[in-house]
């Protein structure tokens, strides 16, 4: 079975599993299907808004898809996560991207 079709299989039984929520966003957006990716990230910062390694991914997501303005406001929302979740790591790193980005 595939990556996508076990966390798949997974989410229909507990649709609230963040860890598997993000990695079947993780293996969209590894074959480029953006939009599933960017649906996948949805559903997951919606229901665990301070899965912050979640603001950081969809904004890779979203640069690579050359979608800059909604890159940045996904790092500014990972920001306000990891300053909430005192994740300094994260924070630094999604500060260096939007520098990037502007």
């Amino acid at each position: 079975m595939d990556r996508v079709a076990v966390l798949t299989e997974v989410l229909l039984q507990n649709p609230n599993d963040a860890f598997a929520r993000y990695g079947l966003a993780m293996e969209y957006s590894k074959t480029g299907e953006v939009e599933r990716a960017l649906e996948e990230f949805g559903k997951l910062l919606s229901a665990h808004p301070d899965y912050t390694a979640g603001y950081f991914m969809a904004a890779q997501t979203l640069a690579k898809a050359q979608r800059t303005n909604e890159a940045r406001k996904m790092l500014e929302d990972g920001i306000s996560s990891a300053q909430r979740t005192n994740n300094a790591h994260a924070q630094s790193e999604m500060e260096a991207m939007l520098a990037d980005l502007q």
